[in-house]
């Protein structure tokens, strides 16, 4: 009888303790980033029309501070949660900003990246790390500069870098779909 009572014990225990031997701030189980590890071509090409198009529309004289893509650190560098956060911060920054012109043929222009990148930010919400990850102090510091732009720059800037460095997106977000080194 009491061997009976012991082993649904033993069982608890054992399991609460190599629950705690792994790590809890992995990618949940519902993560699936593999489509993003090789971008679709016609994907590709129609980030680069609005890119360029978008170029072409820019003012010479514009004057903006944010350097926020031009970081001392490469993506392979950070963990893979870390990549993570930082691809769903730069496609949440990246969607909201193309939004803006109120240029007809540039919203023509803009609407199919701007929906493959709202899908790639919406299936990224579902592999944030668990909110007990704290990010590296690389990314704490550029998660902060990324706020403390969006609070002092004009939008139009904004904008720009958005749009300007999507490719640098995209190849972040490459880099956490691999869940591996990446380059």
């Amino acid at each position: 009888m009491l061997r009976l009572s012991f082993t649904p014990l033993l069982v608890l225990v054992l399991g609460a303790s190599l629950g705690a031997a792994f790590p809890h701030n992995i990618l949940r189980k519902s993560c699936s980033l593999s489509k993003y590890q090789f971008l679709v071509p016609h994907e590709l090409k129609a980030v680069l029309e609005m890119k360029e198009q978008f170029n072409t529309m820019l003012p010479s004289d514009r004057r903006c501070n944010s350097r926020l893509f031009h970081r001392k650190w490469n993506t392979a560098e950070l963990s893979v949660p870390d990549r993570v956060m930082l691809v769903e911060a730069e496609l949440n920054l990246t969607t909201a900003m193309p939004g803006l012109p109120a240029n007809s043929r540039f919203a023509e222009t803009h609407q199919r990246p701007l929906a493959f990148l709202t899908q790639a930010r919406e299936d990224m919400r579902h592999c944030m790390p668990a909110p007990s990850h704290q990010p590296s102090g690389k990314l704490r510091h550029w998660l902060q500069k990324l706020q403390m732009a969006k609070k002092t720059e004009p939008a139009g800037c904004l904008e720009a870098s958005a749009i300007l460095h999507v490719f640098q997106v995209l190849s972040d977000l490459r880099c956490a779909a691999l869940r591996e080194q990446c380059t």
